[in-house]
């Protein structure tokens, strides 16, 4: 399956089962890969056949800025859900969501969680 990739894309946001990152926030790390079929736009060399980069970044932003969810699980959720409604060409998306510098005991440089959607998950 063909991929559109955005890495390292970052956002400030209040998600956490804690009250402090309610009420200060950090910031979070997303990557995407989205699955679709890219030959007919790699052959008509046109945008409207493909997945537009913008787009896509605009889309996360929203969800990762937006409304506070208490695990990254559900962030990473709701932006499948969103890419997919925003996306008709897409087939599957690869979420990863990296929250650096966790405020749990320990010493770590991030935590983070994958999820993989296909369009059927939303069917």
């Amino acid at each position: 399956m063909d991929k559109v990739i955005l890495n390292r894309m970052m956002f400030y946001g209040y998600h956490g089962l804690f009250p402090e990152e309610n009420k200060l926030g950090q910031r979070f790390t997303v990557d995407v890969e989205l699955m679709a079929d890219l030959k007919p736009s790699g052959t008509s060399d046109n945008m409207n056949d493909s997945i537009d980069y913008g787009q896509v970044y605009q889309v996360v932003q929203k969800v990762v800025e937006g409304e506070a969810k208490d695990l990254v699980e559900s962030v990473a959720e709701q932006v499948a859900q969103s890419l997919f409604q925003a996306f008709d060409l897409l087939k599957a998306v690869k979420v990863y969501i990296d929250k650096p510098g966790p405020p749990i005991p320990g010493y770590y440089e991030s935590v983070g969680i994958e999820i993989y959607r296909e369009r059927q998950d939303y069917d």
